[in-house]
């Protein structure tokens, strides 16, 4: 008789957990990130009245075993990492996971795994979840290039940090040459020094005497540089070009030659720092995008299209690629490698035990993590300006309510029956 009354008990205790479970899925229905559980029961041990009995042929049947069981217990709370639905924010240190992975993070010391992806910066600029786990990665060697064998380290966002200026090497030019012009073409453009310093450069390209009554098709090219700064003259500066002309078909009017660019040469005391005294003229292959020409035309188009120096720069924006890359924005607009967030796989991620503040923490049975780039390996991609919502389903949760509830009422109703036919048994003493 006690056998109903402890296995309705266990139905109870069963029960209450699957309601527990249900009311933390509905109540981190609106969690970013948040993975929905799910509970699996499975039945408690028999015990057996009867053994089975063997057919004798002829004499006695088979008989099966007589067993009694003894309730329900929860054997398991499965973790549903189905993808969530994508919310673009916006926010830059936002991360979405589309696919497989984790993201790694440090919390006192100790390595978790999270699929939060609503990230911030704090004071100290480190990248961290909403509750201060300092999310993990690779910092960019002395070459800017990134060691995925290196040791991971908390990627940090360097607020204030100023780009090195980068001294111009090379000068691209675009555009047309009218046929027939007579007056020489000025084209202007500013690089920089090794300091990041501007420097004006003017280039003047003197058509072939006689006009379009002219058999030739080949240009002058000259340049200055304005003085630099500082400078006890404001004469311009003359640099030596290497060829000094640019020859065009005289059919098809595209450059024939120089083939290799101009070699601009500053003189030594030009009053500028360069680490190197030359800078290349370049022009686009012949016949391509932007490539410079000489056809007819009442006026000429020629400009300088490139030029790779730059000035120094402050920090002003990043952002953060599929495959992890965080990408620095500089004011003058250059770009450049900060880090590259980690990826975690895991061999079987329903092992990970939850420890709150959506951390997983790796157990014996998830396996160790196996980190890489995102993208790579069966990792999924990270998606920037973008968050994972939960992926609570309020339909399942509300059913699974309906029959957690009945099943909760049936126990219930086995206690209150065994108690009623228990005093009906006190009441024949």
């Amino acid at each position: 008789m006690t056998k109903s009354l402890s296995a309705a008990i266990t139905g109870i205790n069963a029960d209450q957990q699957w309601l527990d479970n249900i009311a933390n899925n509905i109540a981190n229905s609106n969690t970013v990130g948040y993975q929905s559980t799910s509970i699996q029961f499975a039945d408690l041990l028999y015990q057996q009245s009867q053994g089975a009995g063997a057919p004798t042929v002829g004499n006695q049947g088979g008989t099966n075993p007589i067993v009694m069981g003894s309730g329900v217990r929860v054997a398991s709370d499965n973790t549903n990492f189905a993808q969530g639905t994508m919310q673009q924010t916006g926010v830059s240190t936002d991360l979405a996971i589309s696919g497989n992975g984790f993201l790694v993070v440090s919390q006192g010391g100790q390595d978790y795994y999270t699929t939060d992806g609503a990230l911030q910066l704090d004071a100290a600029g480190q990248l961290v979840t909403s509750t201060g786990a300092i999310v993990q990665g690779w910092a960019p060697g002395a070459n800017g290039q990134i060691n995925p064998n290196s040791p991971l380290t908390g990627i940090t966002i360097p607020q204030g940090q100023v780009a090195n200026p980068v001294e111009t090497q090379n000068i691209t030019l675009g555009g047309n040459l009218a046929a027939g012009a007579t007056n020489p073409v000025t084209v202007t453009t500013t690089a920089y020094d090794s300091l990041g310093d501007p420097i004006p450069i003017t280039f003047t390209f003197t058509p072939p005497s006689g006009g379009s009554s002219s058999t030739s098709d080949t240009w002058t090219v000259s340049a200055t540089a304005a003085a630099a700064p500082g400078s006890s003259s404001s004469t311009p500066v003359t640099l030596s070009l290497s060829p000094s002309s640019i020859s065009f078909s005289s059919t098809t009017g595209q450059l024939t030659s120089p083939t290799t660019p101009i070699t601009l040469t500053f003189p030594t005391g030009s009053g500028y720092n360069l680490k190197t005294s030359t800078m290349n003229l370049d022009f686009p292959a012949a016949g391509s995008t932007n490539a410079v020409t000489q056809f007819a035309g009442n006026s000429s188009s020629l400009a300088v299209t490139n030029q790779d120096g730059a000035p120094s720069g402050a920090l002003t924006g990043f952002s953060i690629g599929s495959d992890g890359t965080v990408q620095g924005t500089y004011a003058n607009g250059t770009k450049q490698v900060l880090g590259q967030i980690a990826s975690a796989l895991f061999t079987n991620p329903e092992g990970l035990a939850k420890q709150g503040n959506l951390l997983y923490q790796a157990t014996l049975n998830s396996g160790a993590a196996q980190l890489g780039a995102a993208g790579a390996g069966g990792r999924g991609t990270f998606v920037g300006g973008s968050v994972e919502e939960s992926n609570v389903n309020l339909g399942n949760e509300l059913t699974d309510l309906v029959l957690a509830q009945t099943a909760y009422q049936a126990n219930t109703k086995v206690v209150s029956t065994t108690a009623s036919v228990l005093q009906s048994l006190v009441q024949m003493a």
